[in-house]
């Protein structure tokens, strides 16, 4: 029996209708959906494909937030390996996985164990977060020559403030405070605006960043414009 492949699929930020054409149909062709698990409860990603799924041989892959580089790599080494047993089955595999699965998609890391491996795989974009944001703000990201800097607001973003263009803080909910505090030193916080929980039934939008009073969620995406 051939070997299987192996989808990295984005199915964008929350809303189902944002789910491209490529995504449905390789979710129905799919005879195993991979589905990431935080251990929180939550499956968003699985949330938002629920309704193509159904019926579906679903594979849980534990994949909770750790600091420690070595556990958190055996467990995508473990996924890896239930996922390759299902590949040389000749099963094809769809890893639903939030947003773009090339925009710091924890899939990512599971998918270049499978490639190295020898199996095939392929990687399928999905409607960006941010982008998604910008819609939800009815702003552009980005116009003319301006750059655009995407920057993980879980860790030190002292030196993105300093860099010219425009900037989008992913996963900001944790460092509400701190993120409007440097944009206030920095003269760019009446410039930024944030959305929590974009396209999903969750969403809140702060056109004004500084309004926001207290921490947001993990899917929260601040967006700064330079001045023109």
């Amino acid at each position: 029996m051939g070997k299987g492949t192996l989808y990295g699929l984005g199915v964008g930020p929350g809303d189902p209708e944002l789910l491209t054409l490529k995504a449905v149909r390789l979710l129905a062709q799919a005879d195993v959906v991979a589905v990431p698990d935080k251990g929180t409860g939550e499956k968003t990603a699985l949330q938002i494909v629920k309704q193509y799924v159904e019926g579906k041989e679903l594979l849980y892959c534990p994949m909770p937030m750790l600091r420690d580089s070595t556990l958190w790599d055996r467990h995508h080494e473990e996924i890896a390996d239930r996922i390759c047993a299902l590949l040389q089955e000749g099963k094809t595999v769809a890893f639903i996985t939030l947003g773009d699965p090339s925009i710091y998609s924890t899939y990512i890391y599971v998918h270049k164990k499978v490639v190295a491996r020898g199996y095939a795989a392929e990687l399928v974009p999905g409607v960006p977060s941010f982008c998604a944001a910008a819609a939800a703000l009815g702003e552009s990201l980005c116009e003319k020559t301006q750059r655009l800097v995407i920057v993980p607001a879980s860790g030190d973003f002292d030196d993105a403030l300093a860099v010219k263009g425009n900037k989008v803080f992913m996963k900001a909910g944790s460092s509400v405070r701190r993120l409007q505090e440097q944009l206030r030193e920095s003269g760019l916080l009446d410039r930024a605006s944030m959305v929590e929980n974009c396209g999903m039934a969750t969403e809140r939008i702060w056109p004004e960043f500084s309004e926001v009073k207290e921490a947001g969620g993990y899917f929260s995406i601040v967006i700064v414009k330079e001045p023109s």
